[in-house]
């Protein structure tokens, strides 16, 4: 059937909507690169050293966790606030940040006693020693992320951004002073900023937390604190498990590049170079996750709705913007190839390395605007089990041994690992496009009513579009 291009228009207004506010807060909650810099300032090479590795654990066994576990709000506060389950929405909010705060706390642990790990890990002793101070006082911060991220999904999926915006704008700022105080003022170097992070998070979760109980948007949906937070908890570990795993899958895969890249010939380049794509692999992910998050909402609301053709037109919005995203950014980093290696060394070598990467790089980036917007349709349609498989299979199947055989054995070097990794998304990007074409959207709408207590398909008497 043809598709009404008003359909389209009106998707594409409600999802540059959601995507353009999130994609600056997803900017604004990087406070990683304002705390580096202000330490990098301290002229000490270990301290930047160990904030740079104590960010990168706690990443890799904190935040990305629970990153992974607030995902499951994408499904279920989306599909209830779609299927007018208002209250549900604040109930399994409520619900997600107290198994969170129970995950957090083994987590904690892990920080506070990361020395004597890294060093297992054949980490440098004084490195290991500065990486576990930073982490013991940035433990506040773990907690208070997690509550951030479950907030973060109870408004958006709501369609509520402007207010995240504009907390998370000014808690970067205040950011910026916190650090300034502590780190350089107050002359508590890595320990002081460690405090801005951990005090910066709670300002956020207060900022929102305020508007959630005074704003009439969400009276609705949050209606104070309840005891039902605590019943079915086993239905949200269902997703929530698999949506922690599709995350941290991903996420580590990067840390093993990286920690591959230090066994080639000359590591120091080696790893340099391979930092530095991959860190703007990750600068150019913010835009594509953005729409991934428009997408998953836009999807979670339709079929919480009821409205499989409505969750149709959604998801083919939300591929014709990936694809906007993705010829947008390649063509950003191909116009550049020659000269961006400059923005990151003096040195000719990196230079010249980094430009002959560069093809490779802009093809990754592309891809990945694709995978990463097919992994908010899948968080949407409720899909994270599948997800996880996929990314299981995708990346330590397939990349991880791809790249490692092109950069071992084919002496491919860091361009061979990097090759892995654009196949790795390849993959997934084949993988969940499949999946996404054979879907019955009806069977999903029913799904989700018996997820969140819907009332099933509510235009069953249209034909699906296709």
């Amino acid at each position: 059937m043809k598709i009404e291009r008003k359909e389209i228009l009106d998707e594409v207004k409600k999802q540059l909507w959601l995507a353009g506010p999130m994609i600056l807060v997803c900017v604004f909650q990087n406070l990683q690169m304002t705390t580096l810099i202000f330490v990098g300032h301290l002229n000490q090479e270990l301290l930047l050293a160990g904030a740079s590795l104590a960010l990168s654990i706690i990443n890799v066994t904190g935040f990305n966790v629970l990153m992974g576990m607030s995902s499951a709000l994408d499904t279920f506060c989306g599909q209830a606030y779609g299927a007018k389950q208002y209250h549900m929405v604040g109930i399994y909010t409520q619900r997600a940040m107290l198994v969170i705060t129970l995950v957090s706390l083994p987590l904690s642990i892990i920080w506070a006693y990361l020395e004597p790990i890294l060093i297992i890990l054949h980490q440098d002793k004084d490195i290991a020693a500065q990486a576990q101070l930073f982490a013991r006082y940035a433990i506040p911060s773990l907690f208070a992320n997690g509550i951030l991220r479950c907030l973060v999904k109870f408004l958006q999926t709501q369609n509520i951004v402007f207010p995240m915006l504009l907390a998370n704008g000014l808690t970067n700022l205040i950011h910026v002073l916190l650090s300034w105080a502590f780190v350089i003022h107050f002359g508590l170097g890595i320990k002081g900023a460690a405090i801005a992070i951990c005090i910066t998070n709670w300002v956020n979760v207060v900022l929102l937390l305020l508007y959630i109980k005074f704003s009439s948007s969400c009276k609705k949906t949050w209606v104070g604190l309840s005891m039902e937070s605590f019943h079915n908890i086993p239905q949200f570990l269902k997703l929530a498990f698999p949506s922690t795993v599709m995350v941290c899958l991903e996420s580590w895969t990067f840390e093993v590049m990286v920690f591959l890249s230090g066994a080639l010939p000359n590591p120091t380049l080696q790893t340099s170079v391979l930092s530095i794509c991959i860190n703007v692999l990750g600068s150019f992910w913010m835009i594509p996750f953005g729409v991934s998050v428009a997408g998953s909402t836009r999807i979670s609301n339709e079929l919480g709705a009821g409205y499989p053709n409505a969750a149709y037109v959604a998801v083919l919005v939300t591929l014709m913007m990936a694809l906007t995203c993705g010829v947008v950014e390649f063509a950003l980093i191909i116009s550049v190839w020659k000269v961006w290696g400059k923005a990151f060394s003096n040195v000719h070598q990196v230079v010249s390395y980094v430009s002959s990467m560069t093809p490779v790089l802009a093809i990754a980036v592309f891809v990945d605007a694709f995978q990463t917007t097919l992994q908010g349709v899948a968080r949407g349609c409720g899909w994270q089990k599948l997800g996880a498989y996929v990314n299981l299979g995708s990346f330590y199947l397939v990349g991880i041994p791809l790249s490692a055989l092109l950069a071992f054995v084919f002496h491919m070097n860091g361009q061979g690992l990097f090759l892995g990794l654009v196949t790795t998304l390849i993959v997934q990007v084949v993988c969940f496009l499949f999946v996404t074409w054979r879907t019955d959207w009806e069977k999903e709408v029913n799904k989700a009513a018996i997820r969140v207590g819907g009332t099933g398909v509510q235009d069953n008497t249209l034909p699906l579009l296709v």
